[in-house]
């Protein structure tokens, strides 16, 4: 059975609707010499777009079909996952309670209230700030259990919504991925995205090995090294190989950049300010200082040190996260134009 075949047989909410544009960046093409694509999953429909819907797809129907009432996840306070699982909960007339973590211990306003945390306000949902998420699994079934003893039926998303069944998402974003290049008559030579919790790389990855096995996958981390950040992605691609009961293509190559991410997870450097200033001006589109502020500051520095095999178009993998530039204000003055 197909790949295609196989996450069929997944119950699955059709929250994302249309495939998402596939479009290209003319002006930063003309700048940089090459053709750049970017797929726009940051136009996902729900509470100002994004990847997470993709793998709340599959969670959230998961959750209906075991009768829970309540969403429980976990983030940092300016969290994407968080505010679209929120979201998610609200439409489905569920409530959502999250642990938030301050990961960079700033006490800057924007950051505490506005972007993404504003947002969890107006969804209603229940933000439980923690000192850290040290062992979030542990801490998010510490919750689980607190709401059952409340009379909940909660149901457990992990950070990021990055598990196997939560990868599904990006299985199934690859192959509409593919279906979209062979439309349009592209190959790829690379897809760039941010490589985070994990499952958005994992689902990607494996998905594109079996549609579009020519094209890298280059994961730039934005929390950690490449040495820490692998095995997560390899767990990830395995756990949801199995779940689909089909192979990981021994052509499949895990790349990871992790020259971009510091000083450390939620703090932007300069390259991670450049490269949002860059996108904006040039074409009107906005990343975000966290995910792909950052790993647009991979590609744009890979295009300039011939990092890619071949010379083929590169795609961008646009994920989302446009709300937290309101809770990075100081930092995004502090480079001024």
């Amino acid at each position: 059975m197909k790949i295609s075949d196989r996450i069929a047989s997944f119950p699955r909410l059709d929250l994302v609707g249309a495939a998402t544009p596939l479009q290209k960046l003319d002006r930063v093409s003309c700048m940089l010499g090459r053709d750049i694509y970017i797929k726009r999953d940051d136009t996902t429909p729900l509470a100002f777009g994004g990847n997470k819907l993709r793998k709340l797809e599959f969670l959230a129907a998961d959750a209906q079909r075991l009768g829970a009432d309540t969403l429980v996840t976990a983030g940092a306070i300016q969290s994407n996952h968080v505010r679209q699982t929120a979201a998610v909960a609200a439409q489905l007339g569920m409530r959502c309670h999250a642990l938030l973590e301050n990961p960079t211990d700033t006490t800057d306003i924007d950051y505490l209230h506005s972007g993404n945390r504003l947002l969890l306000d107006l969804f209603d949902a229940h933000g439980e700030p923690v000192a850290a998420l040290h062992n979030a699994d542990a801490q998010l079934q510490s919750l689980a259990d607190r709401l059952r003893g409340e009379g909940h039926k909660p149901y457990v998303i992990p950070i990021g919504g990055s598990n196997p069944l939560g990868a599904l998402g990006y299985v199934h974003a690859g192959l509409e991925l593919a279906q979209q290049a062979k439309a349009m008559g592209i190959s790829f030579s690379a897809v760039v995205l941010a490589s985070g919790s994990a499952g958005t790389h994992g689902g990607l990855a494996l998905a594109l090995a079996h549609a579009m096995p020519e094209t890298q996958v280059i994961g730039v981390t934005v929390s950690r090294t490449a040495e820490a950040q692998a095995p997560k992605v390899a767990a990830l691609i395995d756990g949801t190989a199995d779940l689909l009961d089909v192979e990981v293509p021994p052509e499949l190559r895990l790349e990871l950049w992790d020259e971009y991410f510091l000083p450390r997870y939620g703090e932007p450097n300069e390259a991670t300010i450049d490269a949002i200033r860059l996108l904006a001006r040039t074409e009107g589109v906005l990343l975000d200082p966290v995910y792909t502020g950052k790993a647009m500051a991979g590609l744009l520095d890979g295009v300039t040190h011939k990092r890619f095999d071949g010379n083929g178009p590169l795609l961008f993998l646009h994920t989302g996260g446009a709300p937290a530039l309101f809770a990075y204000r100081d930092a995004l003055r502090a480079h001024p134009i």
